[in-house]
């Protein structure tokens, strides 16, 4: 398990000095945050070192270049008025719950939110929805309830104030926050 840890530290580093931004406000595995919305060509970056908290045994991080990368990914993004996965976003909400199932000692907020688009009410409401998207994904693969709390923004917190369809396709998404 050293040995894994050990590569997924080295790639963790790797992709920190290769001149990207931290984000200093949350804890938790990730390295780096590179996940685009599907219909942009930006990228969303945010990274702190990967770590296990050392309550498992034979590798909570699969080991795996892979899985460091979609652990890396702490959003996840919707099409438009939807709280259905894609198959890409899927892996990366999959990728979280067996890290979180093998650390039980973790919890996560899930962020859902909406681009402003709709009214405030029904924004909050799709919001609530997509988070509760990937809490069910989580809990049907061994995270327990108790480590998963969902709350929704809406249209609150955009992340590209732009009104455009490329700013949309970023604000509609969910951010798994550790804790």
């Amino acid at each position: 398990m050293q040995t894994k840890l050990g590569l997924v530290l080295l790639c963790a580093g790797s992709l920190w000095f290769s001149g990207c931004a931290t984000d200093t406000s949350t804890k938790g595995p990730q390295v780096e945050d590179k996940t685009t919305a599907a219909s942009t060509t930006g990228t969303q970056t945010g990274s702190q070192p990967l770590r296990d908290s050392g309550d498992t045994k034979g590798g909570a991080l699969g080991g795996t270049a892979a899985e460091a990368d979609l652990l890396a990914k702490r959003r996840v993004y919707f099409e438009f008025d939807s709280s259905a996965l894609d198959a890409d976003n899927r892996r990366i909400v999959e990728a979280h719950a067996r890290y979180l199932a093998a650390n039980p000692k973790l919890r996560v907020t899930l962020e859902g939110h909406a681009d402003e688009r709709g009214t405030r009410e029904y924004n909050i409401a799709l919001g609530e929805r997509r988070g509760q998207a990937v809490e069910k994904i989580m809990r049907v693969l061994g995270v327990t309830a108790g480590n998963l709390a969902v709350t929704s923004f809406g249209e609150e917190k955009p992340i590209a104030p732009e009104h455009n369809e490329s700013a949309w396709a970023l604000n509609r998404r969910v951010e798994i926050i550790y804790q």
